[in-house]
């Protein structure tokens, strides 16, 4: 597992890396009625330009399968619906998922809300419920959920505390910060975690200001962050939400000294010029070891050419890709454990067996089903290191095994 503060340009600041690899044999084609996985993603609204990372990673996902052996020798479809970035559409359409489309398993969509909502729908369905970007561990009560976002059970005060770290190590560590924040409930959440891990740390809360999701006009907000000219800006953004902060920066003749972004759409804010030296965090980086991650070295090559011809700005997988990329090889350890697609036999299987997936080694077994803050984690079996902590890191000494 990586947790790792960067620069979208591309230089780090923080790192952990991951070192675990499968090999996979393909056999004869599938055959048979299809394996039908349900699902929704934010193909159209506020959530948008990140869904469509994971729409690409999914199908990519699908279509290797289906290449190979499929689930159990049969051929996988998945049925993927728009939720339109609304939580309540999701709720509305994996019951529809389960009633109607009468699909076998389902995945979750993307970001915190959707999820909650479709968990709900699972929950009473007592169905297998993976997903891959939810940010509020402490909502999750089902049992049958397991979750491939790799921010451990209490990512309001880890997150925070890697990124301040991290500054804090820096020549010029920050001693005032301003904080500007999505309602959306994990940016929220994780967003209030840093208000609270700054005052605790000494540091000057010099701005604190939430918005609302879907905001586009952040012209008044960064007036305000303008006037608190604080060390630090943290946006708890969602999609282009800093790209937008940053664009009405600039119309204020404004450019802050350091700015962390938290959910962002990453194409978008790595490429804009604003962007520069602009921060953010992922728990995946297309360099080694952590190319050596099940399934990383077939999935990167196949995302550059899917992601280019769907014209993704910053085809490299990070974060969102790899943790979608994860999800489906959760259910797929499961289904061929197991044998079955059983809901009740896989979620049993889960809750008692590690994963390998692209983002590392994953365990449910956990409050909530996380597993232990794996920004913290030292070793996993095979006696393999993951993880290298600051200095380490900047000095070149990468441990041994």
């Amino acid at each position: 597992m990586l947790t790792r503060l960067r620069t979208l340009g591309g230089r780090s600041a923080l790192a952990a890396l991951v070192l675990l690899a499968v090999a996979s044999t393909a056999v004869a084609a599938p055959a048979g009625p299809p394996i039908r996985i349900g699902g929704t993603l934010a193909l159209t609204g506020p959530l948008a330009p990140t869904a469509l990372l994971h729409k690409i990673a999914g199908e990519i996902y699908v279509e290797e399968l289906n290449r190979a052996n499929g689930l159990l020798g049969r051929p996988v479809e998945w049925v993927l619906l728009d939720d339109q970035s609304k939580p309540d559409v999701a709720r509305t359409l994996y019951e529809k998922l389960i009633t109607v489309d009468k699909v076998d398993l389902l995945i979750g969509p993307y970001a915190t809300g959707a999820i909650l909502a479709a968990m709900t729908v699972a929950q009473r369905y007592q169905k297998l419920y993976v997903h891959h970007t939810f940010g509020m561990p402490h909502l999750a009560k089902y049992e049958g959920h397991f979750p491939t976002a790799a921010f451990g059970p209490e990512p309001a005060r880890t997150v925070p505390t890697i990124v301040f770290d991290a500054l804090a190590s820096t020549a010029k560590p920050p001693r005032s910060v301003a904080i500007v924040t999505s309602k959306f409930p994990s940016a929220q959440f994780q967003s209030a975690g840093a208000k609270e891990v700054a005052e605790k740390r000494g540091l000057k809360v010099a701005l604190y200001l939430e918005y609302e999701f879907g905001t586009r006009d952040f012209g008044a907000i960064a007036a305000r962050i303008k006037d608190a000219n604080a060390d630090l800006l943290w946006v708890g953004a969602l999609g282009l939400d800093g790209n937008l902060v940053l664009e009405a920066l600039k119309k204020l003749d404004y450019t802050p000294p350091r700015h962390f972004h938290l959910f962002p759409a990453p194409g978008p804010l790595a490429l804009t010029p604003e962007g520069n030296l602009a921060l953010s965090s992922t728990f995946f980086e297309e360099h080694a070891p952590m190319t050596a991650n099940a399934g990383a070295a077939r999935f990167i090559p196949l995302f550059h050419e899917r992601a280019a011809k769907a014209n993704v700005p910053y085809v490299s997988v990070d974060t969102q890709a790899a943790g979608s990329f994860a999800a489906w090889q959760v259910i797929e350890a499961a289904v061929t454990a197991t044998k079955s697609i059983d809901d009740k036999k896989l979620i049993e299987w889960l809750r008692k067996n590690p994963v390998n997936t692209m983002l590392g080694r994953m365990r449910f077994d956990g409050p909530n089903n996380y597993g232990e803050d794996l920004t913290k984690v030292k070793q996993v079996q095979e006696k393999k290191w993951i993880v290298v902590w600051p200095k380490e890191f900047a000095a070149g000494k990468i441990l041994p095994p």
